[in-house]
């Protein structure tokens, strides 16, 4: 079975190499509040919506990006990661990719719908913006650890 939207197997170091770091310094900008002054920048907005000031469309605005660059690099890191082909592709570890797709996309809604039951405010707008990244690394994890309970059971059978 050719999968042609797979990625060749060496995107998985470099999606590795983006994602840690990018997901570790995204968790301290998240519980720190930390962004470095040195990512202030004047960029292009296509919809400003000030605080205290006025609503806009298009234009520029003062920024930090550190947490747009954190975010861009972990979108990309994980799906490097998630979907470049293993060493040796088949049909087995085919289903198990797609098992572990349904999985994460049941599992991350069931965390979104219960969010929407039993979190408010501010913390829901947390919750959202999290939820960008969570089907990813749900997919990631789902699909490694039933790798890892692969190979162990077969493993064990020889």
């Amino acid at each position: 079975m050719k999968l042609q939207y797979l990625l060749p197997h060496h995107f998985k170091k470099i999606g590795w190499a983006l994602l840690v770091p990018a997901a570790l310094l995204g968790l301290a900008t998240l519980f720190w509040d930390w962004e470095p002054a040195f990512f202030d920048a004047h960029v292009p907005a296509l919809f400003i919506d000030e605080l205290f000031g006025t609503k806009r469309y298009m234009g520029w605005t003062e920024n930090n990006i550190f947490n747009e660059i954190l975010g861009v690099l972990i979108i990309i890191g994980g799906l490097m990661v998630a979907f470049s082909k293993q060493r040796t592709e088949d049909e087995y570890l085919s289903k198990i990719r797609l098992d572990s797709l349904v999985w994460a996309v049941y599992f991350n809604y069931g965390v979104l719908l219960l969010s929407f039951l039993f979190i408010y405010e501010m913390a829901f707008l947390w919750v959202m913006i999290l939820n960008m990244f969570t089907i990813l690394l749900f997919f990631i994890v789902r699909f490694h650890w039933q790798l890892y309970k692969f190979k162990k059971a077969t493993d064990h059978d020889e």
